[in-house]
């Protein structure tokens, strides 16, 4: 199974965030549902992430699982430009992106997998 049964629940958004490895202070995680095991290539996770304003990265993100993001809300600059609420990307893996920048701080819903989802 990829990932538990779960109901409708309210989620404690004010508790719970923590920073991810390689990232800078400023962005944090909080994981919703599953694992993802990179070394052994398997699993699949949906997370929050969030960037504080002013947050940034300074290097190009490149991981070896699919990754989709649903940006809820703020804005996220990547490679020059803003992208604001409802915005949807979907990497395969080894996908160069970034680094990214928020002004204004922003939130969003990812979900990371390996192939095959089976």
């Amino acid at each position: 199974m990829l990932k538990e049964h779960l109901e409708f629940f309210p989620k404690d958004l004010s508790s719970g965030w923590e920073t991810p490895p390689g990232y800078p202070e400023g962005i944090q995680q909080k994981i919703l549902a599953g694992s993802l095991d990179e070394e052994k290539n398997k699993g699949s996770r949906t997370r929050l992430l969030r960037f504080q304003p002013g947050a940034f990265t300074t290097e190009p993100f490149e991981h070896h699982y699919w990754e989709e993001v649903f940006q809820v809300s703020g804005s996220l600059e990547v490679g020059g430009t803003t992208f604001g609420p409802l915005t949807y990307a979907c990497r395969p893996p080894h996908t160069p992106h970034g680094p990214f920048a928020s002004k204004d701080g922003c939130l969003l819903l990812e979900i990371h997998y390996f192939e095959p989802l089976k």
